[in-house]
C-alpha cells in the first residue's frame, strides 16, 4: 500500500507536516513498515480540500485532527 501526502504550500499551511508525522507514528506503532510506503508529493491540484492524501490512487482530504480515524478506516482496515 502506498500513501502519498501533499507537502505543497497550501497543504503545509493546513497541517501536512503534522499529518505526515502522525502517519509515521501510526505505521511504526502498528508495525506496518513492510506493508505501507509513505511518501510526499507537491500539489495534487485540490488545494481547497485540506491536506491532500492518496492511498493507492484513491483521494482523501485529511486534517491533523482526522488523521487517526483516517488511518484506522482507510489503512488498517485494508492492510
Amino acid at each position: 500500500m502506498k500513501i502519498t501526502v501533499c507537502i505543497g504550500s497550501s497543504c503545509h499551511i493546513k497541517g501536512s507536516r503534522q499529518v505526515v508525522e502522525e502517519l509515521q507514528r501510526l505505521i511504526k506503532e502498528n508495525e506496518l513498515g513492510e506493508k505501507v510506503e509513505l511518501g510526499g508529493t507537491f500539489c495534487m491540484g485540490k488545494c481547497q480540500q485540506g491536506v491532500c492524501v492518496t492511498v493507492d490512487e484513491a483521494f482523501y482530504s485529511v486534517t491533523p485532527e482526522t488523521v487517526t480515524d483516517f488511518f484506522k478506516n482507510e489503512v488498517l482496515a485494508k492492510v
